[in-house]
C-alpha cells in the first residue's frame, strides 16, 4: 500500500497551517507550502545541475538547480533535502549548510499552473557518482559555478523561474560557493524549525 505524501502549508509568515496531499496543491490555486531547493557542489567547485523529468507536474523537462522538494510533516528541511538527494540522484552528502533561510516565490505555468513556495536554499557537497531516478530527472550536467552564474545572471540559459530568481541571491555571497558563510537554523520559517 503506498501512503500519500503531504505538504506543510504556511501562511505568509512561515507558520505552519496544516497539511494538504501533494497531488492537491500544485494548480492553478496552489497555496504556500514548504519547500527546499538546493545546490550540489563537487570537490572541483562545480555545480550539478538537472533537467527535471517529462512527467513532472510543474516545469516538465525544465533545466533547474540539483535539487527541490518537500519536507514532510514534521521532517527537518536539512533531512528532506538529504532524503531527496538520495532518491532523486543516488547522492550521499558530505555537508548540508542553509543558505538563504527565507526564501520564497510564485510562479505561473503557461497552462496555468502555479508554484507557490516558502523555499529555503541549500547548498550541499558530495563526494558519490550521481544515478539520476528517470521517475525524476531527465538528464544531469555538472558545470563550473561561475559560467552557471553568468549564464543565468545575463539571460543566456533557460531554467526554473525559482533557480533565476536564487541565483542572484547566492552571487551576492559571494565568487566562491566554498567561501560562502551558511545562515542560522533559527533563520528558518517557524513551519521548518523543528
Amino acid at each position: 500500500m503506498t501512503i500519500e505524501e503531504h505538504v506543510v502549508l504556511v501562511d505568509s509568515a512561515g507558520h505552519a497551517l496544516g497539511t494538504a496531499p501533494k497531488t492537491e496543491v500544485h494548480g492553478r490555486e496552489t497555496p504556500l507550502h514548504l519547500a527546499f531547493s538546493s545546490y550540489v557542489f563537487d570537490h572541483e567547485g562545480r555545480v550539478l545541475l538537472t533537467r527535471r523529468a517529462d512527467r513532472k507536474v510543474t516545469w516538465p523537462g525544465i533545466w533547474t538547480n540539483s535539487c527541490c522538494g518537500h519536507p514532510l510533516p514534521g521532517e527537518p528541511v536539512d533531512r528532506a533535502v538529504e532524503r531527496r538527494l538520495s532518491y532523486e540522484l543516488g547522492l550521499a552528502v558530505k555537508s548540508i549548510d542553509l543558505m538563504l533561510p527565507t526564501f520564497a516565490y510564485r510562479a505561473v505555468m503557461a497552462n496555468g499552473i502555479v508554484e507557490h513556495e516558502l523555499c529555503p536554499v541549500y547548498r550541499v557537497t558530495v563526494s558519490s557518482p550521481v544515478v539520476p531516478n528517470p521517475e525524476e530527472v531527465g538528464e544531469t550536467r555538472w558545470m563550473p559555478w561561475k559560467d552557471f552564474t553568468e549564464g543565468v545572471l545575463n539571460g543566456l540559459l533557460a531554467i526554473s523561474p525559482w533557480c533565476r530568481e536564487q541565483v542572484p541571491l547566492l552571487d551576492e555571497l559571494g565568487s566562491d560557493p566554498t567561501s560562502w558563510e551558511p545562515a542560522s537554523p533559527s533563520e528558518l520559517p517557524p513551519a521548518a524549525r523543528l
